[in-house]
Parts: C-alpha cells; sequence; structure tokens
C-alpha cells in the first residue's frame, strides 16, 4: 500500500475502505488439555499455552497433585484456576459441550496412548503424542484409527524445531560426504544410543548411502556403536550437568563440517509444541514427525 501511494499518489487510498488496527479476540481460541501436566514439560507446556495467542488451557490431567491449581504447579505468577483431575473422561466431556476446537496434548505412557486418543477422538478433539518409546505398532494402530475416525494427531518424536532443522540439514549434507558419526551428551544414562540419535541414523540409512567405508568392521569398543547397516557410529556421552547435546560430523577430503544442538532447558520444545497446537487443529488423520509442520 505505501509503495502504491509513491508511486500513484496518496489519493488512490481513497478508494479502499478503511482498515481498523485493533485488536479483536479470536473467534476460535483452541482449548487445549495437558495430560501428564506434573511432568516438567507439562508445566511447561501449561506456561507455554498460557501466554500464547488463539489457544487458551482448559484442563490438567494426571494422577499426581490431584487438586491442585496447574498454574501454581508450573510456576506462574498466578492460579489459573483449573485444578488438576484424574479424568480425562470429564475434562474431555466438558469441553465437548462448548463445540470448541480442542487439542489433546499427552505426555503420559506408551501404555496409555491408543485409548487416551480414542477418548479425545470420541469428543471431537485432536492430539498431539509426544511420548518416549512409543511402539511402531501403536503408531501404525493410531493411524488407521484416525483416518477412520477423520481426527488429527501428531505423534512426535521430538517437539524441537532446532533438533528438526539437524536432522534436515544432516540429510542434506549426507549426499556430499561419506565419512560420518554422530556424538551426544546426556546429563543421565538412560536410553543409549538416544532416540534422537536413532532417528537421525536411521534417516541417514534410509537414503542407500555406504558410510565410513574404511571403518565398517572394526570391533573396538571405543569407536562407538554402528546403527544400522550403513556404518552410521554413534558415541554417547554421559557428564551430569552437561546440557543434551547432538552433534553430527561429516568429513570428506581436506575438511569436516559439523551439525550441532544443544538442549539446556525443556522451554526449548514450546514453539514447536505451539506449533503442532496450531496445525494439529486441522488435520483428518495422523501424522508422524514434527518435520511435516516445517
Amino acid at each position: 500500500m505505501v509503495a502504491l501511494g509513491l508511486a500513484f499518489g496518496t489519493s488512490i487510498l481513497s478508494n479502499f475502505p478503511a482498515i481498523s488496527c485493533s485488536m479483536q479476540p479470536a473467534a476460535n481460541t483452541i482449548k487445549v488439555v495437558v495430560n501428564g501436566v506434573t511432568k516438567d514439560i507439562g508445566k511447561a507446556a501449561i506456561a507455554a499455552v498460557t501466554g500464547a495467542r488463539g489457544m487458551e488451557i482448559a484442563g490438567a490431567v494426571d494422577n499426581r497433585c490431584v487438586g491442585e491449581d496447574a498454574g501454581i504447579i508450573s510456576n506462574m505468577e498466578e492460579a489459573l484456576e483449573i485444578p488438576i483431575v484424574n479424568d480425562l473422561t470429564m475434562v474431555l466431556g466438558s469441553i465437548s459441550q462448548t463445540k470448541s476446537t480442542g487439542v489433546v496434548i499427552d505426555f503420559t505412557d506408551p501404555s496409555t496412548v491408543f485409548d487416551n486418543v480414542k477418548q479425545a477422538a470420541a469428543f471431537g478433539l485432536s492430539s498431539i503424542v509426544y511420548v518416549p518409546k512409543i511402539k511402531l505398532e501403536t503408531v501404525a494402530a493410531l493411524s488407521a484409527f484416525c483416518e477412520k475416525a477423520s481426527m488429527g494427531c501428531l505423534v512426535a518424536p521430538t517437539l524441537s524445531i532446532g533438533l528438526v532443522l539437524l536432522q534436515q540439514a544432516a540429510i542434506q549434507a549426507s549426499f556430499h560426504y561419506r565419512n560420518v558419526e554422530i556424538v551426544e551428551s546426556r546429563p543421565h544414562p538412560a536410553d543409549l544410543p538416544s532416540p534422537d540419535a536413532n532417528q537421525l541414523a536411521n534417516n541417514l540409512s534410509d537414503l542407500g548411502q555406504l558410510y565410513n567405508r574404511e571403518d565398517l568392521s572394526t570391533d573396538v569398543a571405543a569407536r562407538g556403536q554402528v546403527l544400522g547397516e550403513d556404518g552410521i557410529r554413534v558415541h554417547s556421552m554421559v557428564l551430569p550437568g552437561m546440557a543434551s547435546s547432538t552433534a553430527v560430523h561429516f568429513s570428506g577430503p581436506g575438511e569436516v563440517y559439523t551439525i550441532r544442538h544443544d538442549i539446556t532447558d525443556v522451554k526449548s520444545l514450546m514453539p514447536g509444541l505451539l506449533l503442532a497446537i496450531r496445525k494439529v487443529a486441522r488435520l483428518k488423520n495422523l501424522i508422524y514427525g514434527l518435520e511435516k509442520f516445517i
């Protein structure tokens, strides 16, 4: 509009209706339910959704801290007047009566995910599943269910936008280098190699490349663990107090190319979560991986 005024004179603007810049409330605020709210990521989700535009916390579910205010346990300055309950069905029923768009964020357990998503769909709510160790058979069953029910669901191995970008950059680099190793650090000795390293190695292996040809069959333990059949090695460090880090090192004649991503706080997952909430509410099927939204 500025360009038009400069080029043709401001009189042209009189042909357009006046535009009001006053803020109007969202016509369809997304109602969000956090299931697994007492976990660190659940608390971070409460604060993130509360501060985001176009959505609001409508329910907090957990078997712990029942009756306590979701805002207080999330270390917010003021109470949200939303008590933690252990009855997901009751919360879903209350939201469905308002006929609002709703999303359930599931931070619970692999054994309960399928039933939770079914319950949410029955009340017309989409789901976001961020549950470590969820089995691919469960994902397949959920996909078939969501397709039949025409309900949206995101199963996210990671909610980190930074990690997704690292994975995409690594895939691009893999076409130009034939030597690659993954080095990760974690503060706690659990699930090593991590799900992030496994997914990254799988993504690179699926490209049909063969890496590290000069070092495929070594049995030296210090050389790390080979994931898949394409020679991708992973080295996992466990150092208490260290940030969770994932780095991919590529090398070619005369050069080394390194991509690295560090996570220092669970808050780093919140931009990805908010993006997922906005996107999944429009879906009619299951999507696997946050990268589908980026």
